[in-house]
């Protein structure tokens, strides 16, 4: 059976039919055949009086993170077009007016630390605020949504990287993140999840029969958004993670590094379900742009067994370990966090910097991540739609 989108049967069932909406989107909000949801409100009986953009912009027209995106208009459309990663990350009363409902059509890759998101929390705290029915039309989690694993959000390092509670990757949809937000952490918006219809939990996005399209200009594949809730931990180091290539988060690598060596190292500690390539490239931009960084490259040969958040903290401690004279944890500011480390905000604490300093293990921090997860597996079922 084919996957049909929140997006298609929200059009199908003319759900909101004689409705002026706000659209949240960007270029990956498509369907089976790419064709972008904005061009298909009309077939549902909609009017779109606002568009909304998050992190990247409605075009996803800007490379770099956080570079806020400028407000403006479609050309096409004649609506404004809003960004959602400017001097506000809610839609204000102003940019919400003339609405009948705001409907949110995002692809999600699965990781805590995905802004989209957060973007969907303050649209829900915004229509809470002012009123206003909202929709999420649900999408795959596309690297499935069985297997949740890294640690939990502390109390104390919530940004815009992590606004609630919950692991690195949590194994939901947005439409279910959407009912997790809204009732369990108490936004109290009136919310509509439109469901998908022919998804399964176990399957990953390059199973669906859908098209990729990338949902960030740093997640090309598939197999980038795989790695991608362990690899993501390097934006927190001085470490490359691959931007300025052709496979951002896939490849990860540093100056100060000898590829075969390090790669060797790194298949010895048989981590399940992936092999480590060496590598030996050139940025062409970000850090380290035009200088040669040995490293690897991640191919995930089993993605069941795969564990992508202990993986990116092997991979931590391997660089870490090559030189630690040369290694630096990255300064602050990151994502609108002006003292706390990046790699605390990312982690979600400062147990995974501190306890690498220390000589502590990837595996022996990985070990406590199960009793961490528990509580939330059990609220996590009560939100499951598939």
């Amino acid at each position: 059976m084919s996957v049909s989108l929140g997006s298609d049967v929200l059009i199908a069932k003319r759900l909101l039919q004689g409705r002026t909406i706000g659209l949240v989107a960007n270029p990956a909000s498509i369907d089976g055949h790419l064709r972008h949801v904005a061009d298909r409100v009309a077939e549902g009986g909609m009017r779109i009086g606002a568009l909304f953009g998050p992190q990247h912009g409605f075009r996803s027209d800007l490379q770099e993170n956080m570079i806020e995106s400028p407000h403006g208009t479609d050309a096409q459309r004649r609506v404004p077009v809003y960004s959602l990663y400017s001097e506000t990350r809610e839609p204000t009363a102003a940019m919400l007016e003339g609405l009948d409902a705001l409907v949110i059509d995002l692809q999600d890759v699965g990781t805590r630390i995905y802004t989209y998101i957060y973007t969907m929390a303050g649209c829900l705290t915004a229509a809470s605020r002012h009123g206003l029915p909202i929709v999420v039309c649900d999408r795959p989690n596309p690297i499935g949504g069985v297997a949740v694993e890294g640690p939990m959000l502390d109390a104390g390092f919530t940004s815009f990287v992590g606004q609630y509670p919950i692991p690195m990757r949590h194994g939901m949809t947005i439409g279910e993140l959407a009912m997790l937000f809204n009732a369990h952490f108490g936004i109290g918006a009136k919310l509509e999840v439109v469901a998908m219809t022919g998804w399964s939990r176990d399957d990953y996005g390059d199973q669906t029969g859908l098209p990729w399209v990338l949902p960030s200009p740093n997640l090309p594949t598939i197999e980038s958004a795989v790695v991608y809730p362990g690899t993501v931990l390097f934006e927190g180091t001085n470490v490359s993670e691959g931007r300025g290539t052709t496979r951002p988060f896939e490849i990860v690598g540093a100056p100060w590094v000898e590829p075969e060596s390090f790669a060797a190292a790194m298949n010895a500690r048989g981590l399940p379900g992936v092999r480590f390539r060496p590598a030996l490239f050139e940025p062409t931009f970000h850090k380290h742009a035009g200088i040669p960084c040995g490293g690897c490259q991640i191919h995930v040969t089993d993605r069941q067994a795969f564990r992508a958040v202990e993986t990116g903290v092997a991979l931590l401690e391997a660089f870490r370990h090559a030189d630690p004279a040369r290694f630096a944890w990255r300064d602050p500011p990151y994502e609108y966090e002006y003292v706390k480390p990046p790699i605390d905000i990312l982690y979600g604490s400062a147990r995974l910097r501190e306890g690498l300093e220390r000589g502590q293990s990837a595996s022996d921090l990985a070990a406590t991540w199960l009793d961490e997860v528990a509580p939330f597996l059990s609220v996590r079922k009560r939100f499951l739609l598939y």
